[in-house]
């Protein structure tokens, strides 16, 4: 599940822009009241809608993965312990990845300690019947996309191919190309995921959801996780 912190930066982001449910999803192609059920934690964003919605309102996908404290003066917790003064670790144990579940069977876990400008890096999972869009709508995001796949079996469509991944089997692509992931198999698909550039991307890029183009890049992974903190 997205963490409420995570839900509380949409519905804030939202408001900032002055933007009703109704009108961000006129924009997005989407219900309001799906977005009124991601908002309050009846429902979760897939991979495509999660991207649409960081792009329209200019917040980055860091700052959806599970935040490690509450931002000053929110009156919220995160039940963790306050981070230790000095230098941030450059080890992430399993247990302090920041991560993202989302209803389409993917979740996500950052394998950086924090954002960084550079890449997006990923333990990614994908269970059986999971896809990175629930409407099954291709879509576009900057940078170059690289991944390894561990283990289990993985489709990707890209363009106009469909491509077979299996355990030991890596792929890049330029993210912009029109793609999409799926798991088809009985046993969950996991692997690590890299996308580089995201952020010297142009400021518009188009993504593919529900029944029209959007226009937008979203900033990187770790980028939403800073903005949250």
């Amino acid at each position: 599940m997205m963490h409420p912190l995570a839900r509380q930066r949409l519905r804030d982001a939202r408001m900032a822009a002055g933007l009703s449910l109704r009108e961000l999803g006129r924009r997005l192609g989407v219900s309001a009241s799906l977005l009124s059920q991601i908002e309050n934690g009846k429902s979760d964003p897939s991979v495509s809608s999660l991207y649409a919605l960081v792009t329209e309102l200019g917040l980055s996908l860091d700052a959806l993965l599970e935040p490690e404290e509450a931002p000053a003066g929110s009156g919220q917790t995160s039940g963790r312990s306050e981070p230790e003064a000095g230098p941030r670790s450059p080890v992430v144990r399993p247990a302090k990845r920041r991560v993202l579940e989302m209803d389409s069977g993917v979740r996500w876990e950052q394998l950086t300690p924090g954002g960084d400008p550079n890449v997006d890096a990923l333990l990614t999972t994908y269970e059986p019947g999971g896809s990175s869009s629930s409407s099954g709508r291709l879509m576009t995001h900057a940078g170059i996309e690289y991944a390894y796949l561990i283990e289990g079996e993985l489709v990707l469509e890209l363009g106009f191919e469909r491509h077979l991944l299996t355990a030991g089997d890596s792929l890049v692509f330029a993210s912009s190309t029109p793609h999409l992931y799926r798991n088809e198999g009985l046993v969950p698909a996991r692997g690590v995921w890299y996308v580089l550039g995201r952020s010297d991307a142009p400021a518009h890029n188009g993504e593919l959801i529900g029944a029209r183009a959007l226009k937008g890049s979203p900033a990187s992974a770790a980028e939403v996780l800073e903005a949250f903190e």
